[in-house]
């Protein structure tokens, strides 16, 4: 799948409502995972302003607010939150974000306008894994064009085939809910 000049096909929902310039333009945090093998960027646009929305969106996590998806995949069943929650509006970077099996931190907290959660841990096996999800709000007239991406590098024996073939792919129908469920 990944030897070069093969022709691969386009990743599941890769740039799923994105536009040509939100692919090709920079995304907050890109810098992170600088040397990603997996980058799908997917947007939507929302009827409400940036800071509207960052608070559905700092509340993120398991045991937090869910993740807006399918919920019997990554929430164990138990629904995402309908409102706002009070407690879980305080994120600061470098908090923790419980993310299930795998923790995130909060490396970017930019009230109202970017977001975004690293995988975390310091493990010799975490310590090669690059991951991040980008949320970037970017006001839109009245609403906001809230464009998502994500960088991947694993740097574990089959880690192009697990990027490849079960996180994109996976991650685009995923996050792809979460977008209409944020709308």
């Amino acid at each position: 799948c990944c030897r070069p000049g093969r022709n691969v096909p386009t990743m599941l929902l890769q740039n799923w409502g994105a536009t040509p310039a939100e692919v090709a333009g920079p995304v907050v945090g890109d810098a992170l995972v600088a040397d990603a093998r997996l980058v799908a960027t997917r947007s939507i646009l929302l009827a409400a302003p940036p800071q509207a929305v960052f608070p559905w969106l700092v509340q993120l996590g398991f045991g937090r607010a869910g993740w807006y998806s399918y919920d019997w995949i990554d929430n164990l069943g138990r629904r995402s939150a309908m409102r706002i929650v009070p407690q879980w509006q305080v994120l600061h970077a470098g908090d923790a974000v419980p993310g299930g099996p795998m923790d995130f931190v909060a490396a970017v907290v930019e009230r109202p306008t970017a977001l975004v959660l690293a995988v975390h841990g310091s493990g010799p096996l975490l310590r090669r894994v690059g991951f991040t999800l980008a949320f970037d709000l970017r006001p839109d007239g009245d609403g906001t064009r809230l464009v998502t991406r994500v960088r991947s590098r694993i740097d574990l024996p089959g880690g192009r085939f697990v990027e490849r073939w079960l996180l994109g792919p996976g991650d685009g129908v995923m996050v792809r809910r979460q977008l209409l469920n944020l709308r």
